[in-house]
């Protein structure tokens, strides 16, 4: 009887602590969410609640960026966020797939060298990679952007390597029997299988894209026609602020974070079982 009351103190203490983590986490959203429906009057108000609820800030986004910027801005960063899923998943998945089934001499030296990898920030790598794309006269392009995408990644190959090692061997064996090549079982077994890691993968770099503003911020011009929405958020911050358009400000802000959520809120069930699942190993 002692144990499970000491169980249950502990699990109310862990719930305790969780709930309060997700307050913290969630208040600034909600107050940034509350900021984008008040009136500029209200803008600096200590409530939760707008009186009276106004959608005009929305409409002023559009309105006093010029030349329909923020169409701009979110296009160009759904094109690159989509392209950097695409190169990541596709080249990825291939990665994975020799690592998890191929059999070759030097195969865990040469993945423990990827992996360590992933101890580098990209930072490090952003002068190089700069003066490669320079002399190659890409920059002021989105291409130094996109290209690196479809490069792999440790991450990704990571991954989708652990979520394949799940997947047992006898259907490879089955396939090569029947006359099937590697990439033919990697394109309609293993690829198939994967979804939920494939999902998970795209998620996070469908989130690290989007969200980023440094790459960006280096490789394209200030023109708001060719650079993302992160860098033009950040761009036109100063000048909302100081109009008193903070209210529009947190209008933007919103609606840059409301494809994350989107993503997030249809693919959470193959995000939380493709994550869950790379863990195991068979």
């Amino acid at each position: 009887m002692t144990n499970k009351k000491q169980k249950f103190v502990a699990d109310i203490l862990t719930y305790a602590v969780l709930i309060l983590g997700a307050l913290v986490m969630i208040i600034p959203f909600i107050w940034m969410i509350s900021v984008s429906f008040r009136i500029p009057a209200q803008q600096y108000a200590r409530i939760l609640i707008p009186n009276p609820v106004t959608i005009q800030n929305y409409i002023n986004l559009f309105k006093d960026l010029p030349d329909n910027a923020f169409l701009f801005l979110t296009a160009n960063s759904f094109k690159l966020s989509i392209l950097m899923v695409i190169g990541q998943v596709l080249t990825c998945s291939m990665a994975a797939f020799v690592f998890a089934v191929c059999k070759f001499r030097g195969r865990n030296l040469l993945f423990a060298l990827l992996i360590g990898t992933m101890m580098i920030p990209s930072q490090v790598s952003l002068i190089p990679n700069f003066i490669i794309f320079k002399y190659i006269g890409l920059i002021g392009s989105q291409w130094p952007l996109i290209l690196p995408a479809f490069w792999g990644g440790a991450f990704g190959t990571f991954l989708l390597r652990q979520y394949f090692l799940t997947i047992p061997r006898d259907l490879v064996d089955a396939a090569r029997m029947d006359g099937a090549s590697f990439f033919g079982i990697f394109w309609k077994i293993y690829l198939p299988l994967a979804k939920p890691a494939v999902a998970a993968l795209a998620i996070f770099v469908f989130k690290d894209a989007w969200n980023d503003l440094l790459h960006p911020l280096v490789y394209l011009p200030t023109d708001m026609h060719q650079t993302t929405l992160t860098v033009g958020l950040a761009f036109f911050q100063q000048q909302l602020v100081m109009g008193g358009k903070f209210t529009v400000l947190m209008a933007g802000a919103f609606l840059s974070i409301l494809p994350l959520l989107l993503v997030f809120f249809f693919a959470q069930k193959q995000f939380i079982e493709g994550v869950a699942l790379t863990g195991m190993k068979r």
